[in-house]
């Protein structure tokens, strides 16, 4: 299975690296290295994270205060958000196709 950013989340991703990379060197490494697990375990169990509504769901990345909300089908997962969990809970929703 592949995986596909939104623009935005991937501007989302990219945001929060350099962000924790500001606070401490290392961080944001740590960071993408969380993400991109978080992603890898999406690709292997899609199906493993709650419905949120319609047909998405949400992932928490560990260590951090993020999640992914993705939807999926047979070939692809496309991440919609990568979410700060303190941000307006809705904000990425016009994301949705």
């Amino acid at each position: 299975m592949k995986f596909a950013f939104h623009p935005e989340a991937k501007a989302e991703f990219f945001a929060g690296i350099e962000y924790y990379e500001n606070c401490e060197p290392g961080l944001g490494s740590d960071f993408a290295i969380e993400v991109r697990s978080a992603i890898e375990n999406i690709l292997s169990f899609p199906n493993a994270w709650p419905i949120m509504e319609n047909d998405l769901r949400r992932c928490q990345v560990r260590r951090f205060p993020y999640c992914v909300i993705y939807s999926h089908d047979e070939v692809i997962v496309s991440i919609l958000a990568v979410m700060h969990l303190h941000r307006d809970p809705d904000y990425w929703k016009d994301r949705i196709p």
